[in-house]
């Protein structure tokens, strides 16, 4: 019974490398597109928010229309949006009168192809037979981040060879993958995560239960925990270190990346040895030593290594919560893991935007930033100990 799901849990790995190629790899060419299509750095910057923008309005529309239409046309839609938008990107700025309208468009359809896959990749994957959820989720958590350094490493070393201004190429390339993974979406046998009979909490019945409330928190904490650190790495090399962009990159974020990606590993393959609970509330420790070094240490490699150091401390948060959630309100459904997933990318957006005010503030001081962040692993910790005295343990 549970090995006509494994096709099942691949292709859900793969949706998180889908969305990781959604999210990391027009970024890489923010610069390019300055230059080639002269576009000021100020409407390049506002691709991202745009980006996340959307992939929060798809988190809240979709508690509408998710269980109407199911979860298979769902994800399907998911990936061909995710293929769609990728390959309009390498179209539509050469086509329309203005270049960044052509960027603009093409950001937004693959967008909704990430929201999309926020929402239903988790539950999909909590939804089939396992014996022990928590390893599943933290294993299919740890492909975004294969996928987050893959996408940086390739897309570099392509770059590298065949010259940036063939870009479009590559774009085509990653296109591919969603391309192929909706194909298998189409076919693979998928779970229902409420039983037959029986219907999801609906959002007034969430709304009411103090449970829920610290779950969300926790959420945002695990996403502003996250990205607080990782979308500041690279700056932190290239300006402490004296390295170019691309070693800041691959030194940065990539090395970020791979840790938590590697948290997520190491739980996934031991998770059944380990108390969900303890692991998580060593690593919020961790994290919060971590932020502390990268903002009290005056050395800049030593900040660098307690960047990488955050990475490996942040890995189960997301995905420990989602499995906390889901022990906690088996019957949450689709409207509980769509609104998780708006509270992390809620956190996302937030957690950087905290320690860019803050480092502003101080004269582009980012270790005051980073310092001020160090609120989003304390509230995580302390929402750990919330869901313990409500009884809300993952053994």
């Amino acid at each position: 019974m549970k090995n006509q799901y494994d096709k099942t849990i691949t292709a859900c790995f793969v949706g998180y490398i889908v969305q990781a190629i959604v999210n990391n790899f027009t970024p890489l060419l923010f610069l390019f597109f300055q230059k080639s299509y002269h576009v000021p750095l100020s409407q390049i910057t506002l691709l991202v928010t745009f980006n996340f923008g959307i992939q929060l309005l798809v988190d809240l529309l979709s508690v509408g229309f998710i269980d109407k239409i199911g979860y298979r046309v769902s994800m399907v839609m998911a990936h061909i949006f995710a293929a769609a938008g990728l390959i309009l990107l390498t179209v539509l700025p050469e086509v329309l009168p203005t270049p960044f309208a052509g960027i603009l468009i093409a950001v937004m359809i693959y967008a909704i192809g990430g929201g999309l896959l926020e929402v239903l990749v988790s539950p999909v994957v909590e939804a089939c037979p396992s014996d022990n959820k928590e390893k599943a989720m933290s294993m299919l958590h740890s492909f975004y981040c294969w996928g987050h350094a893959g996408v940086v490493l390739i897309s570099t070393l392509f770059f590298r060879v065949a010259g940036i201004e063939n870009w479009k190429m590559i774009a085509v390339i990653w296109a591919l993958i969603p391309a192929g993974n909706a194909f298998a979406f189409a076919r693979v046998p998928i779970a229902t995560l409420i039983e037959e009979g029986e219907s999801g909490l609906e959002l007034k019945e969430l709304f009411k239960m103090k449970v829920f409330w610290i779950l969300l928190v926790m959420m945002i904490c695990a996403g502003a925990s996250e990205q607080a650190v990782s979308q500041w790495a690279s700056t932190f090399a290239e300006k402490g270190l004296g390295i170019s962009k691309m070693a800041g990159d691959l030194a940065g974020p990539m090395a970020f990346a791979v840790l938590m990606g590697t948290s997520r590993l190491f739980y996934g393959k031991y998770g059944e040895r380990i108390r969900l609970e303890r692991f998580m509330v060593y690593s919020s420790f961790l994290c919060i030593l971590s932020y502390l070094e990268i903002s009290l240490f005056h050395a800049p490699q030593l900040s660098l290594v307690a960047c990488a150091v955050c990475g490996l401390s942040v890995g189960i948060m997301w995905p420990g919560t989602f499995s906390k959630a889901s022990a906690a309100l088996p019957k949450g459904g689709t409207a509980m893991f769509a609104l998780l997933a708006l509270g992390g990318d809620i956190g996302c957006s937030g957690g950087p935007t905290l320690v860019g005010v803050v480092s502003g503030a101080f004269g582009d001081d980012l270790k005051m930033g980073v310092l001020a962040g160090i609120i989003f692993p304390v509230l995580l910790l302390t929402g750990i100990i919330l869901c313990r005295k409500s009884r809300v343990n993952v053994e």
